[in-house]
């Protein structure tokens, strides 16, 4: 882990300033996941909202925490940050860049552990919406990839796309809900134990802050300008259609397994999710809190134990062991 760093009041105020567009926020883990040495990001049990304290323990490698883009308030962003982590990645972000810089936006290019994330700064918050379709037609024009949306429009079954990640993630937000965080720049990443840093300035917290406070921000005047005659790209991945019910159908048969049909603890809503006790943790006699099980509430086909339990054991803990029917789970 690189030596901590003491970072003053006016630093974690600016920093603040900057990148803090509301008071949700994530906290890296600092212990990995026993199963794949990952340190997943968890929002507070402690509903504090994130203050300058916090981001100086940020800025000074003591924890490392996630911003949201979105105030749900607003539905506005202070930034985009554009996350790039695929094999051409760096290529594509200088691409972007000197897109963008022909537009005269400036963008900050940050290392990050596979790639990097180029950071646009607004000169006030700029709705969300425009700031996802400006990138994307940007990243239509270029033939850089966006992930999740499809390689080859006419192939029957195509593969998705692995490419870059625009933040925000939605065109809003509702009010009880978070969005998708992302590593606040210029924090100890923990899965490494280092920082990564800004291209275009030295390797201090002091530098790299005088650096990204003379980006010359978006205004709104501009955005609207760059968005004129621009058409929703096919290339944003559409929105989700709502899912239907998991009830049986009327011969009986279930069309899919629904995990809320089966669990009877008492279940907790935090934003998108349930949380309630994992039942495989349960047969061990682990996770007393009832919290490490998150479901979510729009598709109960998503689960996921915080602990590590794979699908296989919850689903048999469950009593309702998945089946291979033809090759494919059921």
């Amino acid at each position: 882990m690189q030596s901590r760093l003491l970072t003053c009041d006016e630093t974690a105020a600016r920093y603040f300033e900057l990148f803090v567009n509301r008071g949700a926020y994530t906290v890296q883990s600092s212990t990995p996941d026993s199963r794949n040495g990952r340190c997943y990001y968890y929002r507070p049990k402690a509903r504090i909202s994130l203050s300058p304290e916090t981001v100086r323990k940020h800025l000074d490698g003591q924890i490392t925490i996630g911003l949201y883009a979105i105030n749900p308030a607003t539905q506005r962003c202070k930034w985009v940050a554009i996350d790039a982590d695929y094999p051409d990645a760096l290529e594509d972000l200088l691409k972007l860049q000197w897109e963008l810089r022909q537009d005269g936006v400036e963008a900050a290019l940050e290392k990050s552990r596979r790639g990097g994330h180029l950071w646009i700064f607004a000169a006030e918050p700029l709705l969300a919406r425009d700031c996802r379709l400006y990138i994307h037609s940007l990243a239509q024009r270029l033939k850089v990839p966006v992930k999740g949306t499809r390689r080859d429009q006419s192939s029957p079954v195509p593969a998705l796309a692995d490419g870059i990640e625009v933040f925000p993630k939605q065109d809003e937000v509702p009010a009880d809900e978070f969005g998708n965080a992302i590593r606040g720049p210029l924090g100890v990443h923990r899965g490494v134990g280092k920082r990564f840093w800004f291209y275009g300035a030295d390797y201090s917290l002091g530098s790299q802050m005088s650096y990204l406070l003379r980006v010359k921000r978006i205004t709104e005047a501009e955005m609207s300008r760059f968005l004129s005659g621009i058409e929703l790209p096919r290339e944003i991945p559409a929105k989700r259609p709502s899912h239907k019910s998991y009830a049986p159908n009327g011969n009986g048969i279930r069309r899919e397994f629904s995990i809320l049909e089966h669990l009877s603890g008492k279940k907790r809503r935090i934003g998108r999710n349930y949380f309630t006790r994992c039942p495989s943790c349960a047969r061990q006699g682990r996770d007393k809190s009832g919290d490490n099980l998150a479901i979510c509430i729009a598709d109960p086909r998503k689960y996921k134990c915080w602990a590590g339990c794979r699908k296989e054991e919850i689903r048999a803990a469950l009593g309702c062991p998945i089946r291979n029917v033809g090759g494919l789970s059921a």
